[in-house]
């Protein structure tokens, strides 16, 4: 409803008013009334409203005096409409400089005021759209200016927007990182699909922090398969809560995984002194998301617990890795395996256990990284190495221990020969047989890698390469190119037509079906048929 306050010296028309038409039924409740311009901006002081109706000729302040005040002293942004016995021009110009909406000449009609009141509410709804457009334009120039301090690709116009529009009260600030946990999910899930879980996973951030929404920022990374959110900590907030930083961040985590039933996981980056130095923050945390198929499995991961440095500096068996690396590159099994064990041999000689394991494993990471770019510089590399982690080691494998990167060094030296093989022409003529044959059987990414003797995440990528979306979107797309051909061509029932596509959920067949072709199975058949 529109609050409404009526303003008038004669008692009788504030009743005349009030029994003219039914407000409510026009969407608007009578908030006050006032019988003169002093009393208006008393209730205005406590009341806000959306409507003023004031007589223009009224003792003490008049209803142009009225409208002035209001207007030069910022009380209230609401709707004006004077009512006037008098029809002369100097009123309305008057009238006309404080932003009124209406002038209405005495005796007042009841088509009259109903006309008025169609117009405020379509002032009102236009006036709200704006305000909507304006607060999303304006959200939007904040995280521009937001992700360039925390990518530190910022100057001085970017670092004062972001301290003007945000306070940071407290004493050290963090970039977090929430995303979707994908290890938790049950079966593989499409580019499309994952896209509508990070925008969930949006609102339920934005939910939580509330008058802190604008610490939230969608899609910071901007990486290809890095569906995640970005949030700047900052100790006011578990100060605010009374809580601890590692209970803040658990409550937080909490919340996004039981109101939402999302698998998500939180990457806590390096603690620093201020908003300008947020992009040290920030790159803790892509290391982290690098290297965390290394860590134990945990719901949160701290830069500063994951990666340590001890006080007698950072301990680095270099002289092995590089050797380790050697042996990758070059594809030896029994050197690899010896390579590995060495290396384990020297960390424990020299006591890098924890974050000085965490850091030699970290190193050899990044040394991989670099092996791969030698071989074929046109792959996302640092992506592939995450699939590899994540992928790799699912099972029960101790993360970090001997066996796990035993298991990934093989893979990915695995991964190397192939890309010096250039094996993707074949490979992928191979498997694209493979699902025009049987696309309606279970297919996956992982069965069909094992099956022609190529590295899941290798193959992962080929198909991103070659059709620019995921394996399971391609696949989706033979189904329903499938279901399209059935549709057409024979009178079957709906559901058996998405049991030979491949789809065993009708609901879920639908869905894909819609997302394809914009409208579901039975409309695509009859518009074909017309």
């Amino acid at each position: 409803m529109l609050k409404t306050l009526l303003v008038d010296d004669e008692h009788y028309i504030l009743q005349g008013l009030k029994a003219l038409i039914e407000w409510e039924k026009e969407g608007f409740v009578i908030a006050g009334t006032a019988s003169n311009g002093s009393e208006a901006l008393e209730f205005l002081k406590q009341n806000q409203v959306d409507l003023i109706l004031a007589d223009i000729n009224m003792p003490e302040i008049s209803g142009l005096e009225l409208m002035q005040k209001i207007r030069t002293e910022k009380l209230s942004e609401a709707f004006f409409v004077i009512l006037s016995g008098f029809a002369e021009f100097t009123y309305a110009q008057e009238a006309i400089r404080y932003k009124c909406t209406d002038y209405i000449l005495k005796p007042i009609e009841k088509e009259q005021l109903l006309d008025i009141l169609q117009k405020i509410r379509t002032l009102t709804a236009d006036k709200e759209e704006e305000s909507k457009v304006s607060k999303k334009m304006e959200r939007a120039y904040l995280e521009q200016n937001l992700i360039a301090v925390i990518k530190g690709k910022y100057d001085d116009m970017n670092l004062q927007y972001v301290r003007e529009h945000m306070s940071f009260a407290g004493k050290g600030i963090r970039y977090v990182e929430i995303e979707l946990d994908e290890e938790l999910l049950e079966e593989e899930i499409s580019d499309e699909e994952k896209r509508t879980y990070q925008r969930k996973l949006s609102e339920l951030c934005v939910e939580y922090l509330k008058i802190n929404a604008d610490r939230c920022v969608f899609d910071v990374s901007g990486k290809e398969n890095i569906y995640d959110i970005g949030f700047v900590y900052c100790d006011d907030l578990s100060e605010g809560a009374l809580k601890s930083e590692k209970i803040y961040l658990k409550d937080f985590l909490s919340y996004i995984r039981d109101t939402g039933q999302l698998p998500a996981v939180m990457l806590v980056g390096k603690k620093v002194d201020d908003i300008r130095n947020l992009a040290k923050s920030y790159g803790t945390v892509c290391i982290l998301r690098s290297c965390q198929g290394f860590q134990d499995r945990k719901d949160i991961y701290y830069y500063d617990e994951e990666v340590q440095v001890s006080g007698y500096g950072i301990v680095l068996c270099k002289n092995e890795i590089d050797v380790l690396l050697s042996a990758i590159e070059q594809n030896e099994p029994l050197e690899i395996i010896k390579a590995v064990n060495a290396f384990f041999e020297e960390m424990q000689r020299m006591g890098a256990a924890g974050g000085g394991r965490n850091l030699n494993i970290n190193y050899l990471l990044f040394q991989l990284i670099h092996l791969a770019t030698k071989q074929d510089d046109n792959v996302n590399q640092e992506e592939i190495l995450r699939i590899i982690s994540e992928q790799s080691f699912k099972g029960g494998w101790i993360r970090g221990s001997k066996a796990h990167v035993l298991r990934f060094v093989q893979e990915y030296a695995q991964y190397l020969a192939q890309l010096r093989k250039n094996v993707s022409r074949g490979v992928l003529a191979e498997v694209e047989k493979e699902i025009r044959e049987h696309f309606a059987d279970n297919l996956t990414l992982k069965g069909l890698s094992k099956k022609y003797y190529v590295n899941s995440a290798y193959l992962g990528q080929l198909f991103r390469k070659k059709y620019e979306c995921s394996f399971k979107d391609y696949l989706n797309k033979v189904r329903i190119d499938a279901a399209v051909s059935q549709l057409i061509c024979t009178d079957k029932k709906i559901y058996q037509i998405a049991e030979e596509a491949g789809y065993h959920n009708l609901d879920y067949f639908v869905n894909r079906f819609i997302a394809a072709k914009g409208c579901t199975p039975t409309q695509y058949r009859r518009n074909a048929r017309l």
